[in-house]
């Protein structure tokens, strides 16, 4: 069997998936072009392709997003291939362009989709990149995607986004396009943690693997769990090129209702900053490089001192540095709990780009004094040490299709609190849920006031089903299938 990847955005997940296939799909071949400029990636990639990748079956790595695997199947002799490639790629250019390509089974898998992802309210959405995943999925054999919120999502779009046609609109793609999707959940190689975790945090693990005396870190091996790891977009190194998101811009903001009292974050942040930051509470060391972005991470620091069960809380956010994550959001509920004089500290990990938003800075500054870590974690294992360290992780995105970073903060041990919304009702159970800004508030006092409850708390959900153990078998399975004939 041989394989050919080609990852037009190869960064992120888009990277990680793709060389989780070539390591684990035999005699795979990788062909990328670098995770940023996403917006021309998606307008000219196929174009790209259509030169590098060769005719013949001597692949030679080159450089773009898409997969395809080449099988043998005996079938009168003749030699058939699949095709996959993710929803950043035009396929319906590609295969305009490579008839070849075109008559191999196609594979479509979509870690976003351009008709649910939010645009900022000064700009408009770009017609263009979600009418060409429409149509890559028309032309695919197979749609598959991370999740059933990105599923429905998309399909459940297509009526309305096509309205914005002027007149001569299409008629039911959505009844054409659903018979030939499905979900199967990004797969995840969860790593050996058990040496970064905190005496407390072993019972969690243990439920999780549901493997006793889980300090020995041998007892592994027999994990459904993978040992090795790969590089998510929650620790991924920058560019010196300079990356961008991927998806487009956002639109609404985090979902309130009238019960919100949050004020405007930078009312808080303006306030805090005349006055003195107060004094750290315990010998937990805050960020001391106040001028960089990037600070080293010293796990013995955060162990020193006291005894862990009566640090303040530690919440953790370790996402991409964007607006479409709702940073805002979360300072502003920080600012608040800091203004109350309730004890937390906080470490804000995740990717940055080439625009961080303003609000980093300034969100810095106010809370100086409760700082662990500000910035970016390039070591797997820093960044994975700073996840078992951690009580409390949140999202308060108003974009999320799966969420790779949530559910690795989980795995270590981290207490879960999402928008009950997007995908997360379906990765979360209701109690890890919030509405609105003020309940997460509300959920983050009490456990500034008793942070025991959630280092004693045991995770109620399931984390092996997005393990790659779990799901290597429907991989295979998806990628050595016969296309069905009546597609």
């Amino acid at each position: 069997m041989s394989i050919l990847v080609i990852e037009a955005f190869y960064g992120g997940s888009h990277k990680q998936l793709a060389d989780l296939l070539q390591e684990e799909i035999e005699e795979c071949v990788l062909y990328t072009l670098p995770a940023k400029k996403w917006h021309w990636r998606a307008r000219t990639a196929a174009l790209y392709f259509m030169q590098a990748v060769p005719a013949n079956a001597n692949y030679r790595p080159a450089c773009a997003l898409l997969c395809l695997i080449k099988l043998q199947i005996a079938e009168e002799g003749v030699l058939k291939e699949i095709l996959f490639a993710s929803s950043v790629l035009n396929l319906t250019e590609l295969t305009a362009l490579r008839p070849d390509l075109g008559r191999l089974k196609k594979v479509l898998y979509f870690h976003e989709n351009q008709l649910a992802y939010p645009v900022q309210k000064c700009q408009q959405r770009d017609f263009q990149y979600g009418y060409n995943q429409i149509l890559s999925c028309l032309v695919a054999d197979i749609v598959v995607f991370n999740s059933a919120f990105n599923m429905e999502s998309f399909l459940m779009s297509i009526g309305k986004f096509l309205k914005l046609i002027p007149d001569h609109r299409p008629k039911d793609l959505e009844k054409i396009i659903r018979p030939k999707c499905q979900v199967l959940y990004f797969p995840i190689r969860f790593p050996d943690v058990s040496r970064f975790m905190p005496e407390h945090k072993l019972a969690h693990l243990e439920k999780i693997t549901g493997v006793k005396g889980i300090g020995d870190t041998r007892l592994f091996k027999d994990l459904p769990f993978q040992q090795t790891y790969r590089a998510t977009g929650s620790f991924m190194k920058n560019s010196n090129s300079g990356l961008e998101s991927g998806l487009c811009e956002a639109e609404s903001g985090f979902p309130t209702t009238k019960q919100e009292t949050l004020q405007d974050p930078l009312t808080p942040l303006e306030k805090l900053n005349k006055s003195k930051a107060p004094e750290s509470t315990n010998q937990e060391v805050p960020c001391q490089e106040r001028d960089k972005q990037h600070v080293t991470f010293n796990p013995r620091n955060l162990l020193s001192g006291m005894d862990y069960q009566q640090r303040p809380l530690h919440v953790v956010w370790p996402h991409r540095w964007e607006h479409d994550k709702d940073p805002e959001s979360f300072f502003k509920v920080l600012l608040k709990l800091k203004e109350m004089d309730l004890p937390f500290h906080v470490s804000v990990l995740g990717e940055t780009f080439a625009d961080v938003p303003d609000v980093f800075s300034e969100a810095k500054k106010a809370l100086e004094s409760s700082v662990l870590h500000w910035g970016y974690l390039p070591s797997k294992d820093d960044y994975f040490q700073a996840l078992c360290m951690a009580d409390v992780v949140i999202s308060t995105a108003k974009h999320e299709f799966f969420g790779v970073a949530m559910i690795e903060a989980v795995y270590c041990g981290c207490y879960p609190l999402c928008p009950n919304a997007l995908v997360y009702p379906e990765i979360f159970p209701a109690e890890y849920l919030y509405s609105t800004p003020e309940q997460l508030f509300k959920r983050l006092q009490n456990f500034c006031k008793r942070p025991d409850i959630v280092r004693k708390h045991l995770y109620k959900g399931e984390m092996a089903q997005f393990s790659w153990a779990a799901l290597r078998g429907k991989f295979r399975s998806l990628l050595t299938t016969e296309p069905r004939e009546d597609l």
